[in-house]
Order: structure tokens, then C-alpha cells, then sequence
């Protein structure tokens, strides 16, 4: 494996190759990537999470560069940023803003992924008939009320998983930031799923032959289920090992961190808070850069033939 340095000075200069106009932008004196310094204002402690609500280079950064963004859309994959979400009323949702970030249309996903902003007395909506959805809370906390009238408190970095057709309800007394997945239930003969209520912190440690990132799933691996959660830890220097193109569809948050990701022939600076979209077959690879851990939240389909 290379070291730290090596790794931040060979993909240095590949940037500077391939996208010299982003360069002077994310370039620190300490290194690329590199964190603010506190005499900047910013602080690397603060509640879990919290930088995918308040990120690094947050929109308000952004005023004095009138038409600039660090989002792109390509045919084979997405880089959504926090400067160019669009946020408004979520059908059926009660004093809830959303923004889509992953949607079927235009980008031929068959999943979407969306930010949930709820305010003080709010309350979810039904997904359509047949859909199932995920929900993972990053900032606040909220109450889900299924349909024997159970409530399970969900707080930052808990989850749930609710079966399609079921009747529930996600309210929020404040405030709460949630990323939700959704996708119509691909059946498989007699099998159903279950609702799932858990917490990453609650889930065992993956081997992970072959690589050095820290790997969490946070749904059943068996057949029933079409698609997972993988939570992924990086510590800074660590990288993927191996190059990936497969048929599978991701949706990406990075909750933690930051680093740059290869998406086809393109690589990126990525930070906490940005969303990426992969489609089948496009190359991937991700290396943590910085000075803390880099965590992301990641969909991906299984346990059905891509027929």
C-alpha cells in the first residue's frame, strides 16, 4: 500500500493534469484537501455528522462566484454538491423541504435518494404503492410510528428500514435531516421483508478480503432483500484497492471526511455533504485524503439477476 504522501502527491498531480481549474480552489497550504484552519472559524469537532448539514465549502462560500459549482452530471454517474441542492415541498410530507438528488429520470437510476429537511411539527408521507424506503437520520431526531402504533425514537446515525405497502409515519418535533432511499420492491417468489429499526454503531465489522476500509451492513444480506446499505470508513491515506466496474447502481453520501473519487475518466474532491450517483459499469475508485476519517453511506443493489 503507498503511504499517505505518496498517495496525496501522485493523485495531485493527476488533478493538476485533469482539472487545473479546480486546483487553485482546493488547494491549502497544508495539502490538498486539506481542512480549514481554526483560525479560519472552522472546527473539526462537533456533533456526528454535522458537516453534511454545514459542509467545509457550504453555499454561502460560493456567493462571490457567481455560476459556479462543483456538481456534474454525466451520462455514467453524478456529483451533486451542497451550492446547487434545490429544496422544496415534499408531496404528501407535512412542513417538510426535500431535495432530490437521485432520481430515474434522466440518470436511468431505479432508486431515488433524497435529503429530508423536517421542521418543527412534521410528519412523512407514504412512498407510492410497492416502494419500499430507507431512511438514515444525520442531523436531529425523529419518531417512527408504524402501523401497530409502535413508536421507535431515531436519533443521529440510526436507521430504518420499512417494507413496501407499509403503513408508518416519520414525525419530528424540531428539526431533522434524514437521507432517504426508495425503490419499487423487485419480488422474488414467497419472499418478503421485514421492518428494521437499528443503529450503525450496532453493526459487526465486516471482513473485507483484499482491502483496508472498514465495512458495515446495515440490512440482512438474504435473498428477500434487493438492495443494502454499506456503511464505509477510510482512515486518511487508505484507499481502495481494487478498481471497480460492475453492474450494480450505487447512491453515495459522505457523511465524514473528505478525499477524492474516480468516476470513469474523471476524479473528484469530494467533502461531507456531497452525493454521487454510479451508474452500471462505470470504473470507481475512492482514496481518503485530509486529517480525519472519511465515512460514507452507500445503496447498492443485490440478490437479483440483472435480467
Amino acid at each position: 500500500m503507498q503511504s499517505p504522501s505518496a498517495l496525496s502527491a501522485s493523485v495531485f498531480l493527476i488533478l493538476s493534469i485533469t482539472i487545473p481549474g479546480f486546483i487553485n480552489i482546493s488547494v491549502a497550504d497544508d495539502g490538498f484537501c486539506s481542512a480549514p484552519s481554526n483560525s479560519d472559524g472552522y472546527s473539526d469537532s462537533g456533533p456526528m455528522y454535522w458537516k453534511v448539514t454545514n459542509p467545509t465549502l457550504a453555499p454561502s462560500h460560493l456567493r462571490d462566484l457567481p455560476g459556479f459549482t462543483r456538481s456534474v452530471y454525466k451520462r455514467d454517474h453524478a456529483l451533486i454538491t451542497p451550492e446547487s441542492h434545490v429544496f422544496s415541498p415534499l408531496p404528501e410530507w407535512t412542513n417538510t423541504l426535500g431535495a432530490y438528488l437521485i432520481t430515474p429520470a434522466a440518470m436511468g437510476s431505479h432508486f431515488v435518494m433524497y435529503l429530508a429537511n423536517m421542521q418543527g411539527n412534521s410528519r412523512s408521507g407514504l412512498p407510492p404503492h410497492d416502494v419500499e424506503r430507507f431512511v438514515f437520520v444525520v442531523q436531529g431526531i425523529v419518531t417512527l410510528t408504524n402501523a401497530s402504533g409502535v413508536n421507535h425514537e431515531l436519533m443521529v446515525d440510526s436507521y430504518a428500514y420499512l417494507p413496501p405497502n407499509s403503513e408508518h409515519s416519520i414525525s419530528c418535533d424540531a428539526s431533522a435531516t434524514l437521507v432517504v432511499f426508495e425503490r419499487r420492491y423487485a419480488s422474488l417468489g414467497n419472499h418478503t421483508t421485514e421492518q428494521i429499526v437499528g443503529s450503525t454503531i450496532k453493526q459487526p465489522l465486516l471482513e473485507t478480503p483484499g482491502e483496508v476500509f472498514e465495512l458495515r451492513k446495515l440490512l440482512p444480506t438474504s435473498p428477500p432483500y434487493d438492495f443494502n446499505i454499506h456503511i464505509m470508513d477510510f482512515q486518511p491515506g487508505e484507499f481502495l484497492n481494487v478498481k471497480e466496474v460492475h453492474y450494480n447502481q450505487h447512491g453515495l453520501l459522505l457523511l465524514e471526511g473528505q478525499g477524492i473519487y474516480r468516476l470513469g475518466d474523471s476524479w473528484y474532491p469530494i467533502q461531507a455533504g456531497d452525493a454521487i450517483w454510479m451508474a452500471p459499469f462505470v470504473p470507481q475508485w475512492y482514496a481518503a485524503l485530509g486529517k480525519t476519517r472519511s465515512r460514507y453511506l452507500l445503496y447498492k443493489d443485490v440478490n437479483r439477476n440483472p435480467l
